[in-house]
């Protein structure tokens, strides 16, 4: 199945991003949050990732407007039953999730794939809260921050997905510009398990004081051929975000992915990263 109409649910960093590259694609994309206030931050926020493509020559200048005018954004849930994928972007938390998906299952047609933007969370465990008969639309499709120049999409199928589901969220992905993987069904997936056991010994290395987070990054950059260092990639995407992932990875395969007791340190003191204008680094003008 041809996909030309998207739907993207949760307009933050990632939900309009995903939005975007579909958009870029020629897809009519249908992107919807809890509020208009947060659907208009996430479009001004989308004018500026287009501005700053078009400085580095990633995109034409002319992409911006025609990109943007695909891109229609609702507070209704109601308007995605003409939807042909639907894709959450909601926050990683299970009952969030579950909440939402019993709400599309009840409002997209029987032929629309429904795939979710966790980093973390088993795609058999959330198919649960849809009805049986969706579940073979159902699957994982994780992209990564910042989704407009991140290339990977994990496309991870459930017990019940079905082939053609899988075969057609490729392609989708494809035509989007992104190159997809599919990995199996276990908790994190395949790049979080690698990616977290990298920071976590990361953060170990600093608690032991054998290097600054920047000589780390510095390190990881010219001496492992990272674009972004681990501290780096930790304030850009939130530190409590990594502590969340942590502990899910934790409890499903034990202490080898227990958070480091100075990430929690960072996380309690509200040290989150680029957003709180503090983490492992300072985003305001301080020292």
């Amino acid at each position: 199945m041809t996909i030309e109409r998207v739907g993207v649910v949760g307009a933050g960093l990632m939900g309009s991003e995903i939005a975007l590259i579909f958009a870029l694609a020629g897809k009519d994309v249908l992107l919807s949050d809890v509020s208009a206030e947060n659907l208009g931050r996430a479009l001004d926020n989308l004018g500026r990732v287009l501005d700053r493509g078009a400085q580095r020559g990633f995109y034409a200048p002319e992409q911006k407007e025609a990109a943007l005018a695909r891109i229609t954004t609702t507070t209704d849930l109601g308007r995605y039953a003409d939807r042909q994928l639907v894709i959450e972007a909601v926050f990683e938390d299970e009952q969030i999730k579950a909440e939402t998906y019993r709400k599309l299952d009840a409002i997209c047609a029987a032929q629309c794939i429904i795939a979710s933007n966790t980093s973390s969370i088993s795609i058999s465990g959330l198919a649960s809260y849809l009805a049986p008969a969706r579940r073979p639309r159902f699957l994982g499709t994780h992209f990564f921050s910042p989704v407009s120049r991140m290339k990977l999409v994990e496309v991870i199928p459930g017990l019940d997905t079905s082939d053609e589901t899988v075969e057609s969220t490729m392609l989708a992905c494809r035509e989007a510009g992104k190159t997809p993987i599919k990995v199996k069904d276990v908790v994190g997936f395949a790049v979080n398990r690698v990616l977290h056991a990298f920071m976590i010994e990361a953060v170990r290395l600093v608690e032991e004081g054998v290097a600054t987070p920047e000589d780390i990054d510095v390190a990881c950059k010219l001496g492992l051929g990272h674009p972004i260092g681990p501290f780096e990639l930790m304030d850009a995407t939130q530190n409590s975000l990594s502590l969340q992932v942590q502990n899910i990875l934790r409890d499903a395969y034990g202490e080898r992915f227990h958070p480091r007791p100075l990430l929690r340190q960072m996380v309690q003191a509200g040290y989150n990263g680029k957003r709180a204008g503090r983490g492992w680094y300072r985003y305001d003008g301080k020292k």
